[in-house]
């Protein structure tokens, strides 16, 4: 079971909010918004993605993390590198 499965309603319309907040700037792309009007909602839509993450990061440590460290020390180290690994890939995008 993920982390998220308690959660997963509110990060699927966390999502749809997301979802449809890039097709608005995909309509404001194509009728020629004012370009710093367009950057604002992109900026609007990276940090509710960044908040989706984050959640999600939290989720995996105290579920995902904890259950394993439970299991075997090597378990736990295992998912750790992995949380560590995705940690790396959020903060270079």
């Amino acid at each position: 079971m993920a982390g998220y499965t308690g959660t997963k309603d509110e990060y699927l319309a966390r999502l749809r909010r997301v979802e449809g907040q890039v097709r608005g700037i995909a309509r404001m792309v194509d009728e020629d918004t004012y370009c710093i009007d367009v950057l604002t909602q992109v900026a609007a839509v990276t940090k509710a993605l960044e908040a989706v993450s984050l959640g999600l990061l939290e989720d995996h440590l105290t579920h995902c993390v904890v259950d394993a460290a439970r299991q075997s020390p090597e378990a736990g180290q295992a998912k750790i590198r992995e949380a560590s690994d995705a940690i790396a890939r959020l903060v270079r995008s």
